[in-house]
């Protein structure tokens, strides 16, 4: 599957940024669920993510989602214990997920370390991998299912999910999902979809907002390699969108995006 040109959407400030993205996002799954019935979306955690989740949560149109036909995914976990407040799921029943008439069956949540494997951050990775090939149908060509929506916040790194520059997660091309050890950023183990997982989606939406991203985007958007800048190599079957606020596009050329609409 070749690599589709990226879109660049830039907004005013991180609150639009939010709230439209949570508009597009609501018209996106709902679009879905009416050509397929179901819907799958990948979430990420991190500011931004949350940020998008709370505009979800207080968006009036929220209620035009059939929510018991929408699965959930994520892109990376923090592997730690299942209460911990730093779990990207955790922040994520906070932000919108307790608010909502989810199927708790179709919430499908990345390992804790207190979980049935322990330590072990391989075999929790693995068992992700094989609940995302047991949803794969065979229209999806391989061992995930094709995401409608796949979302990712873009680390001051370039670093995607739990992606990190340079590391070797960024590099892995068989696997869907892998442990992460030794993550630059605390805290060191972690769970994440691969770059082969995230393009198996139909989009992959970018979020980068503030403007400690700016130095970020611009190198990912300006031809980096995928393993010295994993955003770069994030890319959808269909589409590939960076949603951005002004601070985050500072460093990118005008060129690049159309005015701001909003």
């Amino acid at each position: 599957m070749g690599m589709t040109a990226p879109q660049v959407v830039v907004h005013r400030d991180k609150e639009l940024m939010a709230q439209a993205t949570a508009a597009r996002l609501i018209t996106k799954i709902v679009d879905a669920q009416t050509a397929r019935g179901t819907a799958s979306v990948v979430l990420t955690g991190g500011r931004n993510g949350n940020g998008l989740l709370a505009a979800l949560a207080a968006a009036p149109a929220r209620d035009a989602i059939d929510w018991s036909r929408l699965d959930l995914w994520w892109g990376d976990e923090r592997y730690v214990p299942a209460d911990d407040p730093e779990r990207n799921h955790t922040q994520a029943r906070e932000a919108l997920l307790d608010a909502v008439p989810v199927d708790p069956a179709r919430v499908h949540v990345m390992p804790a370390s207190d979980g049935p494997y322990g330590g072990d951050v391989d075999a929790a990775a693995a068992a992700y991998a094989a609940e995302l090939a047991k949803a794969a149908g065979p229209e999806d060509h391989g061992p995930v299912p094709t995401f409608d929506v796949l979302m990712l916040g873009v680390g001051p790194d370039t670093h995607v999910a739990s992606l990190f520059p340079e590391h070797p997660a960024a590099r892995e091309t068989e696997r869907t999902v892998v442990g992460v050890h030794g993550a630059p950023k605390p805290p060191p183990t972690r769970i994440s979809l691969t770059l082969p997982a995230i393009r198996a989606a139909r989009e992959v939406w970018l979020l980068a907002a503030g403007e400690d991203k700016a130095g970020a985007v611009s190198l990912a958007l300006g031809g980096a390699g995928e393993v010295q800048a994993p955003a770069a190599a994030a890319y959808g079957r269909s589409r590939t969108l960076w949603l951005l606020d002004r601070a985050a596009a500072a460093k990118l050329p005008t060129g690049m995006y159309p005015p701001a609409s909003s």
